[in-house]
């Protein structure tokens, strides 16, 4: 063991060796600690304890004669001593064990009190014959029983077991050895071991080592081995093993037998178990003194070796070793902190030593990684790279990993730097920059291999253990496209994926197979992403991809056209439109696939504006109106009628700027005013399309025969004619006239008036169409011949003969209306002068009443009678009580007061007469009626006033 290193991680303390406190008057016989405190008995009986200065704290007389043995319990605060008392009888043994509660006192209050003594207790008896005692050990249960093991010089173990303030006890022997050379049988050390529930007891002798297990009745021997050792040679390691000290080696036992030996030559005369070190007293007979080793087993040094004179007792108290010579003076000895002992390694350059020490004492991960920094930065500084980078890597999690990368940037150790790069990956601690810094070391080195396990390793991307983004960017840089795919794919980067496809490799094939193989919200994000690419060089492919999206193969059919809940959750073709934006000819072709196929779509507004956009352009764009105007609303408040129009039309059709157009032109606009018609069926009040911008397009594009259509489905009959008078399209115009001027149909006649007046202004000669016209006014009656007059003489082309067949037949049929009023007007006058008469004969000549007979009930008439002025009789008791009017005659007068009485109601209402002036053909007519019923005559001065 001489090639161990020696180092000093010990130091002493108190300032180096001390005395024992003078109040220690006998010779040193035995010692124990714990509690904080040490426990010294001595030859005179006296028992003292020492504080953590060693300075004298308390001390008691425990036997009059020799202190032998003692040890301070831990769990409580008892001291068990065994040693020699007065001998009572020549039969009775001095020897006598005693238990002293240290927390009580004999005597309260006095500083000279002793400990009470709560048990005595003989230890040899008839049974149980005297002997030597050479070892003793108190092993504390559960309280307040204690298990006393003494150790004779005749092999035997008397064992001591309850509670022995209460003298509730039981004893039982241990037979060692038999030998009958007591300097080989005698028992030179024990300990306990406790595994689980069982209790074992360690037994040593010069001869042997023995172990009993307690747990069985009787206990059961088991020899370990056929060395022993000496008094004070024996300890136990703090994982219960025990050790034993023999001038050649130290042994180390456990329950199946020997286990390591260190050889540590001399003759061992401590033996001690200190925080893991091994501690020895050995001793020098050629020099006399002895010398104390601390032992690192593990890391295999001499952690401090100090030379002494003879050693009296080793203890361990408050974290330090306490050693007592023989001249009763003392030595504490205490380990230094860890910083200071590896401050002592870094100066010696003993790194390694270093690392074993820190990893041995079990200090935490970061104290251990900067010890390995500081190896590999001196490694790093003899350029010897490899190691250094190996001590580097065991520092991952704990040092940032820039201090160590850039010492390895240069080129000439890229290899060091992958590697370090790696193990930072595997640990899943890399950053984005780390995983774009490795790739770029394999791009530069060429390896592909290493690229290929570090892309494609079955748990890279599924743990993650890279930035999946960082990955594909650096792969695409540097053109290791497939390597960035595989990534991307394996990772569900779709977009990556079909980016590298479309923008770097151009498989467009490729890229339509993979859309079509995700699911459909994700075909659908990736479409919205690259679909310009795709309409670009395959937009037949596209376009059945967005009819899957759209329409999910006919799944709409099967599962009903009319199940807009299910639409509705497909993507519509309107999310799309953005990526037709340089290709609207692909536009029309899949909208028109949908619509074909999609009847009622949620979004199928927004598809026919789109659609119109499409169709009524001169130059096929795409639609920005449409998409411009997607949430708004058009103001057409004030839309002048056919604004901007620059075509004529004749019998519904075109008749200009047709040669301009292509052919392709008109046909979309045929496709156009289609849709214009099949879009606003006659049973729907709105169309399945925006009405303004259809307008707007119409009239930008100069589509007359469409914004005729939209002009009549929306009943603005007077722009549809506004349309033919600007177009001077006369034919067309009358024709108009006549299908939506009639009122039986529904149209409006005020529209023959309009067209009377755009001739009686045109300017030129129109006799024919005006002839034409009037024959319609005439026959509806529909304006006064004056009116008729005022209109046609603005022109200046027309002469009397265009009217004078029509102002003949006017007034003819006036005068036939003259005559008829006349003859009215005499029978009423008539009329009214009987009527006046009448009355006058009531008011003044007598009535005489002929009648027989009752009125209601036919009966001859009798006594009483009653008799109305209307020459109407009744019996009294045909009447009801209180009857003054003629039952016959009443009806017909109570609802000619019911109708004076709603007449005068009417007058009140002026939106009524007003509405019925407006709707009427006559106006005056309608007034006149008012003035003849008596309505108007009979309002008060301000009613009449405001119906004026």
């Amino acid at each position: 063991m001489y090639q161990w290193r020696k180092f000093e991680f010990f130091e002493e303390k108190l300032g180096g060796k001390c005395a024992i406190p003078e109040e220690v008057r006998g010779e040193i016989t035995c010692s124990s600690s714990g509690r904080g405190k040490l426990v010294i008995g001595c030859d005179d009986g006296g028992v003292s304890l020492l504080d953590r200065g060693l300075k004298f704290n308390d001390g008691f007389q425990a036997h009059s004669s020799s202190v032998l043995f003692l040890q301070q319990l831990k769990q409580r605060n008892f001291l068990v001593t065994v040693g020699e008392d007065e001998q009572l009888s020549p039969q009775q043994s001095a020897l006598c064990l005693k238990v002293f509660d240290l927390d009580r006192r004999q005597e309260e209050g006095s500083s000279t009190a002793s400990p009470d003594c709560i048990g005595i207790l003989r230890i040899f008896t008839n049974q149980f014959p005297e002997a030597k005692i050479t070892s003793f050990l108190v092993f504390e249960e559960a309280p307040p029983i204690l298990l006393i093991a003494i150790g004779l010089d005749n092999g035997c173990i008397y064992c001591i077991k309850g509670d022995i303030a209460r003298e509730r006890i039981t004893r039982f022997k241990l037979q060692v050895d038999n030998a009958l050379d007591r300097s080989q049988s005698s028992i030179t050390g024990l300990g306990f071991r406790v595994d689980g529930p069982v209790l074992q007891l360690f037994a040593v002798t010069p001869a042997s080592v023995s172990l009993f297990n307690l747990h069985s009745q009787p206990p059961a021997r088991q020899t370990l081995d056929h060395i022993g050792c000496n008094v004070n040679s024996i300890a136990m390691s703090d994982r219960l093993e025990l050790i034993i000290g023999r001038p050649e080696a130290v042994y180390f036992y456990e329950v199946d037998g020997r286990g390591p030996c260190w050889a540590f030559e001399g003759e061992k005369k401590f033996l001690g178990w200190f925080r893991g070190y091994l501690l020895c007293v050995i001793a020098d007979q050629r020099s006399g003194r002895n010398t104390f080793n601390v032992y690192d087993l593990k890391n295999r040094l001499i952690a401090h070796s100090l030379v002494l004179k003879e050693v009296s007792q080793m203890l361990c108290e408050w974290g330090n070793i306490i050693l007592i010579l023989n001249d009763k003076s003392a030595l504490c000895i205490g380990e230094k902190d860890m910083e200071s002992k590896l401050d002592m390694l870094f100066k010696k350059n003993l790194y390694t030593v270093a690392i074993n020490l820190v990893q041995s004492q079990q200090a935490d991960a970061a104290a251990t990684a900067e010890v390995l920094r500081k190896y590999g930065d001196h490694l790093y500084s003899k350029q010897d790279y490899d190691e250094a980078m190996a001590q580097y890597i065991n520092t991952i999690g704990h040092l940032e990993p820039s201090y160590v990368i850039q010492k390895f940037l240069d080129a000439q150790r890229i290899y060091n730097l992958t590697n370090y790069l790696e193990k930072l990956h595997e640990k899943g601690l890399a950053s984005k920059d780390h995983t774009t810094l490795l790739l770029n070391c394999y791009t530069k080195l060429k390896d592909v291999e290493k690229l290929n396990v570090f892309i494609k390793s079955e748990d890279g991307v599924g743990e993650h253990k890279f930035d999946v983004e960082t990955a594909i960017r650096v792969c695409r840089a540097a053109n290791y496209h497939e390597h960035a795919m595989y990534v991307a794919k394996k990772a569900g980067r779709h977009e990556w994926y079909l980016k590298i496809l479309l923008e770097d490799l151009g498989r467009y094939d490729e890229a339509l197979r993979y859309i079509s193989s995700l699911e459909a919200s994700q075909a659908g994000v990736t479409v919205k992403e690259y679909g310009k690419i795709l309409i670009e060089h395959k937009p037949v492919e596209t376009i059945e991809i967005l009819m899957r999206l759209c329409t999910e193969d006919g799944e709409s059919t099967r599962r009903g056209a009319s199940n807009g809940v299910y639409l509705s959750m497909l993507p519509s073709p309107v999310d799309f439109l953005n990526i037709f934006i340089h290709h609207p000819q692909a536009l029309m072709e899949f909208l028109e696939k949908y619509t074909d196929k999609v009847r009622d779509s949620p979004a199928q507004v927004e598809i026919h504006n789109t659609l119109l956009e499409l169709y009524l352009s001169n130059d096929l764009n795409f639609p920005s109106i449409s998409q411009a105007n997607k949430d708004g609303e058009f103001d057409t408040r004030a839309r002048p009628a056919a604004a901007g129009i620059s075509k004529v039309v004749t019998n519904g059709k075109s008749v200009s700027n047709d040669k301009d157009i292509g052919k392709e032109c008109l046909e979309r606009r045929e496709k156009g005013l289609r849709l214009l018609k099949v879009a606003w069926p006659a049973d729907m009040e709105h169309p399945l399309y925006d009405v303004d911008l259809a307008i707007i397009l119409c009239e930008m594009n100069g589509f007359t025969q469409g914004l005729l259509h939209i002009y009549e489905k929306m009943k603005l009959y007077k722009e549809v004619i506004a349309c033919y008078m600007q177009a001077h399209d006369h034919e067309g115009l009358i024709a108009c006239c006549k299908r939506l001027g009639d009122s039986g149909k529904g149209g409006d006649p005020t529209l023959w008036a309009d067209l009377l007046k755009y001739f009686g202004e045109l300017g030129e000669d129109c006799s024919k169409e005006v002839k034409e016209v009037l024959a319609y006014i005439e026959r509806d009656d529909m304006l006064p011949p004056i009116i008729v007059l005022q209109m046609l003489s603005k022109n200046p082309c027309l002469t009397l003969s265009v009217i004078k067949d029509y102002i003949a037949r006017k007034l003819e049929q006036e005068s036939k209306l003259i005559e008829e009023d006349r003859r009215a007007v005499e029978k009423y006058q008539e009329d009214t002068q009987t009527m006046r008469k009448e009355i006058e004969d009531l008011r003044t000549n007598a009535r005489i009443f002929q009648l027989s007979k009752c009125t209601a009930c036919t009966f001859t008439l009798d006594l009483p009678a009653v008799h109305f002025m209307c020459m109407h009789s009744f019996h009294q008791r045909c009447l009801g009580d209180n009857e003054k009017e003629c039952p016959e005659c009443a009806p017909e007068y109570r609802s000619v007061l019911e109708l004076k009485r709603s007449l005068e109601q009417n007058a009140k209402d002026q939106d009524r007469f007003f509405q019925q002036v407006k709707t009427s053909k006559d106006g005056f007519s309608v007034i006149a009626e008012y003035f003849g019923k008596g309505i108007v005559s009979k309002t008060s001065n301000k009613q009449t006033g405001t119906l004026r």
